[in-house]
């Protein structure tokens, strides 16, 4: 769906995107991650064919996005990060305008149940809430049923019920087939919604994979977290140490043998531990760590 080799971008002699390699297979969700100033957004519009490159192939659905062929449009939905829309029209009028630009527009009906706006569609823009008017965003996007949909950071502002949401409508668009190209900078929206990642730092990918195994997370040391009751001995040393608030905390290759250690020591002399928490690297644990090296 999308091959990129070698793209780069630069502004006023300032490389922005520097040999960025790429690429997106048909029915994936694929989420490009980084900080701001990463060059997230001026890939993400050259691949739009909103924005020129200064080197290197891109294709999308076949066709080169900088020529900005009909027969490409035609085929891709985009959510941008802002989008104005006529505020005195209804939802349903909205989409109803928006099909009529595509060859074979989707049922505006359908659309809008698709992105939980059944109850809204008579509903003036300027009345749906924050929420509400970014679920119009991706009605609109796929009203012309495409077969490639951009999110450009699509639940930034949302609250956590309608983050929530959106999440499901994504998830719903991947089971109908579509291929989605999502940037974020929530580490859970990723985790939770893409089947690969990709980092991007400085202009440069600094790591690509499934979310579970990026840049060797599955195989980073756990951390077992833990309280000692008031009185009770200290535990044996384990390697653990106590953070400032009195919780101890032990690194460990092996969270198993180790959490099984403890708690045999703590039934041994009949005790609790409060707060008792195994965790392993998360998505944005490894995120800081590519973002700060790179």
């Amino acid at each position: 769906m999308i091959e990129v080799r070698g793209l780069r971008r630069s502004y006023d002699g300032v490389e922005a995107v520097r040999g960025v390699d790429l690429s997106v297979d048909r029915g994936e969700v694929f989420a490009l991650l980084g900080p701001n100033g990463a060059g997230k957004t001026t890939t993400t519009e050259i691949l739009e064919g909103y924005r020129s490159r200064s080197g290197g192939e891109v294709t999308v659905l076949g066709h080169d996005p900088a020529r900005g062929e009909r027969a490409l449009r035609e085929r891709v939905g985009i959510v941008l990060q802002e989008t104005g829309v006529e505020r005195y029209l209804t939802a349903r009028e909205t989409a109803v305008m928006y099909a009529g630009l595509y060859p074979h527009p989707r049922d505006v009906d359908e659309v809008l149940e698709v992105a939980g706006l059944g109850a809204q569609r008579d509903m003036r823009v300027h009345r749906l809430s924050g929420g509400q008017r970014r679920r119009l965003d991706v009605a609109i996007a796929l009203v012309g049923d495409p077969e490639l949909l951009f999110l450009d950071e699509p639940t930034t502002g949302f609250d956590p019920g309608a983050r929530r949401n959106a999440w499901g409508l994504v998830k719903e668009l991947a089971a109908l087939g579509k291929t989605v190209f999502l940037t974020t900078h929530f580490m859970d929206e990723a985790q939770a919604l893409a089947d690969r990642v990709a980092v991007l730092a400085r202009g440069a990918i600094v790591a690509e994979g499934p979310p579970s195994t990026l840049a060797g997370r599955h195989h980073m040391q756990a951390r077992v977290r833990f309280r000692v009751p008031e009185g009770a001995p200290a535990p044996p040393q384990w390697g653990q140490r106590a953070t400032a608030d009195g919780v101890w905390e032990i690194v460990t290759d092996d969270p198993t043998t180790t959490a099984h250690a403890l708690t045999g020591w703590a039934l041994e002399r009949g005790l609790t531990l409060p707060h008792l928490e195994i965790s392993t690297a998360s998505l944005e644990d490894v995120y800081l760590e590519l973002t700060e090296e790179a």
